[in-house]
């Protein structure tokens, strides 16, 4: 039997790579994702600072966080699920997925969101007669409702 037919790396001399190793780029491709990881995190982390909530508005904050936070799992993802490496029948079975997520986050929020009145839609009588009550208030928050209520009677 030749060379060629030996599947295993029995030939590669001690200390030299495999080929998956190889394939995969070595340990310093993984710690530059850990780098941009621990960088990234910083970067979520300046936004709870007192300078940063005064001089950038909540909504530039939020869209920073979510742009961090979709880029630290695609690293994430992509190097330490090692599904940069893998074949292309993963956008096989993630795009339909992504798309039917988005589509039912898209259905549900309504529904969730305009159970009863609030001003931009209600329930039907019938359905309402139906709808489960609201959770009961809790001792301490009643308390508190009603201190709040007679403090301001008295003003």
């Amino acid at each position: 039997m030749s060379d060629h037919a030996v599947a295993s790396d029995e030939h590669l001399p001690v200390g030299h790579d495999t080929h998956d190793e190889m394939a995969h780029g070595g340990i310093g491709k993984y710690l530059a994702v850990f780098v941009a990881l621990c960088g990234l995190t910083m970067c979520s982390f300046l936004t709870y600072f007192d300078f940063w909530r005064e001089n950038v508005s909540t909504e530039a904050s939020r869209a920073l966080m979510m742009a961090v936070s979709c880029t630290k799992a695609m690293l994430v993802i992509m190097f330490f699920m090692h599904l940069l490496w893998e074949a292309n029948w993963k956008w096989v079975l993630t795009i339909p997925a992504s798309f039917m997520s988005v589509f039912l986050m898209l259905m549900l929020v309504p529904d969730i969101g305009w159970r009863q009145n609030n001003g931009y839609a209600h329930y039907s009588d019938e359905r309402l007669l139906f709808a489960p009550d609201p959770p009961p208030v809790e001792a301490k928050e009643l308390k508190e409702a009603k201190q709040e209520l007679s403090h301001e009677g008295a003003h």
